[in-house]
């Protein structure tokens, strides 16, 4: 009896193992919203990272979060390192592409609690007046990643706090604080 529940185990986790290495090797998380500003001035704000904490949806998290700036003020190079509690972790975030007014590309370092590198995109799009600002996320899917999206659907978690995000920024940038 032990051994042939010992078998059934082993074709249970080797039949999981197989249906978490079909998942995708990769993922992304995007999000978008309208916003009454011109995309020169979005930009100029979104490529400083001085201005990230104004609208992030993790700032609010750890109020005592130790934060670090390097680099130059703004654009390519720029960078903001965060450590705070088991909410918002510990990682890092640099500018590593700004092309003007369009696109801010930023390479997302995660260190605690978990690590992960990933690249974070802005992209700034005319709209009838507006700017449709699109923000996303994307990156490799290991297979600890592919294990957890069993349980977890990063895309509504992570998607819901970029909407967080995308509504701050929209309240920031129409009062004219951008």
């Amino acid at each position: 009896m032990l051994k042939l529940m010992l078998v059934v185990v082993f074709v249970l986790l080797a039949g999981l193992m197989i249906y978490v290495a079909t998942r995708p090797a990769s993922f992304r998380i995007q999000r978008s919203i309208r916003i009454a500003a011109p995309r020169e001035k979005l930009f100029a704000y979104l490529a400083d990272l001085h201005n990230f904490d104004a609208w992030s949806p993790w700032a609010p998290l750890d109020p005592a979060m130790r934060k670090t700036h390097s680099g130059p003020a703004g654009g390519v190079g720029a960078g903001y390192e965060w450590q705070g509690n088991n909410k918002v972790g510990h990682g890092r975030m640099e500018i590593v592409e700004a092309v003007a007014p369009e696109r801010v590309l930023i390479k997302l370092d995660f260190l605690k609690p978990f690590e992960a590198h990933n690249m974070a995109e802005y992209r700034l799009a005319e709209c009838d007046g507006e700017t449709e600002f699109t923000w996303a996320m994307h990156g490799p899917n290991n297979f600890l990643s592919k294990v957890m999206g069993l349980f977890f659907n990063m895309d509504r978690m992570v998607g819901a706090q970029f909407e967080q995000g995308l509504l701050a920024l929209k309240t920031v940038a129409e009062r004219g604080e951008a």
